[in-house]
């Protein structure tokens, strides 16, 4: 019963992990990477459609990406769409083709950024610790209603705590990672 308890919270802690590094894959470095446009949505016919699904995104080089439509129509559409998406980039259009170049990033906006990473990481320790504190009051009512002794019950939140410690250690891993990429120069 507490295994699957610590089981569980393993995997919701994990969750809170995966998507911190999804939320850090998102923030702009020096480097082009097509995950940078993922959220932007475009509208095609009516409806808010990711923009990989009307286009093609590629990189081009070290700092630029290459957005092909695959309609010829839909080019101003994705166009207005990059432009409207508050990322500070200015799409150039060149026949069917739009080519996004990143401006490089200035040590105060790098500083910015890695204000915004310490922030999403706090984010994630808090999720983390209310799954601990979701898991603990479990490991509590099973107490209360007998079904563990108070020896299981203390055994079972150091081991709690140490699933806690390992996901806190993640995340500050994966935090420490994103700030040295963004200071590369």
């Amino acid at each position: 019963m507490i295994e699957d308890l610590k089981k569980d919270a393993s995997e919701r802690m994990k969750k809170s992990v995966s998507s911190l590094r999804e939320e850090l894959s998102r923030m702009r470095t020096g480097r082009a990477n097509t995950s940078l446009l993922e959220p932007i949505k475009v509208d095609y016919y009516g409806a808010p459609t990711p923009i990989n699904q009307v286009a093609n995104v590629a990189v081009e080089d070290a700092r630029t990406l290459a957005v092909t439509p695959w309609e010829k129509d839909m080019v101003p559409k994705v166009e207005k769409a990059i432009m409207s998406a508050n990322l500070g980039l200015s799409p150039v259009t060149a026949g069917s083709v739009i080519r996004v170049p990143l401006p490089p990033l200035t040590e105060e906006r790098r500083r910015d950024m890695i204000r915004l990473a310490k922030g999403e990481a706090e984010n994630a320790r808090v999720a983390i610790r209310n799954i601990r504190r979701d898991i603990l009051s479990d490991v509590k009512e099973l107490l209360k209603e007998k079904e563990i002794t108070e020896d299981d019950d203390r055994k079972a939140q150091e081991e709690i705590q140490k699933v806690t410690d390992k996901f806190v250690g993640e995340v500050d891993a994966v935090v420490a990672e994103k700030e040295k990429e963004l200071l590369e120069v």
